[in-house]
């Protein structure tokens, strides 16, 4: 399906029936990183996966920033008149999450987030220094994002009301030090940090991360 929102075309998958689920996926992938993970939130929620600007089928742009995704999200919820979904954003979509919350504090109802980061400097320094080298190459406005933004304050993550879970692996690219700031920044939120688990390891095992976040997605649920 698509829909057409602060200015681009956005390309989105619905599945299931029940409260709306809004997932984000990272950089350089689509939507169908969640075809498990679809299956199971489906059941109980209506699941809408989003191709971000410039990713998967959606529109291309020439320049990239996480304000303008965060923008086609909230003008998405609006569109489709969304009641205060939960959202699972994962890297770049986390990241998105995080200024959803931000500067939309009473949009969602929950929100999970998973390997972001609130500045480049939270990227391990093997993994910015291959970047860094990728980008030198490719000139890869997708690089380029990860090396400028985002720039995200703590002060910013104070200010977040709505009830929050952070996720990263033990062996993440992002610092783990930076996921715990992230989460000892924003009031209330649930820090998790995955044994034995890499960047997206957990995404590939949806049994997995479907059961990390059921306590929390479903918390008061009687469906």
């Amino acid at each position: 399906m698509r829909i057409k929102v602060n200015g681009i075309e956005l390309y989105y998958v619905k599945r299931g029936t029940g409260s709306p689920f809004v997932l984000l996926h990272g950089n350089g992938q689509d939507h169908t990183i969640y075809g498990a993970l679809i299956r199971r939130l489906s059941r109980h929620y209506t699941v809408y996966a989003i191709d971000s600007r410039d990713h998967g089928k959606s529109s291309r742009v020439k320049y990239l920033s996480y304000l303008d995704k965060m923008k086609d999200t909230a003008a998405f919820i609006e569109a489709l008149d969304l009641r205060k979904p939960l959202l699972y954003g994962f890297s770049d979509g986390g990241i998105i999450g995080i200024l959803l919350a931000i500067y939309h504090p009473d949009i969602l109802s929950k929100l999970i987030i998973s390997g972001a980061n609130t500045h480049p400097d939270g990227i391990k320094r093997p993994m910015l220094a291959l970047i860094k080298i990728g980008y030198f190459f490719t000139r890869s406005n997708k690089l380029k994002l990860m090396l400028t933004q985002p720039d995200i304050t703590d002060e910013q993550l104070r200010t977040i009301t709505t009830p929050t879970m952070v996720l990263a692996g033990r062996h993440d690219i992002i610092k783990q030090k930076h996921t715990e700031n992230i989460a000892s920044n924003i009031p209330g939120s649930i820090l998790w940090i995955i044994n034995g688990e890499g960047h997206q390891s957990y995404l590939m095992s949806s049994d997995k991360l479907y059961m990390i976040l059921e306590p929390f997605i479903n918390e008061g649920f009687t469906g």
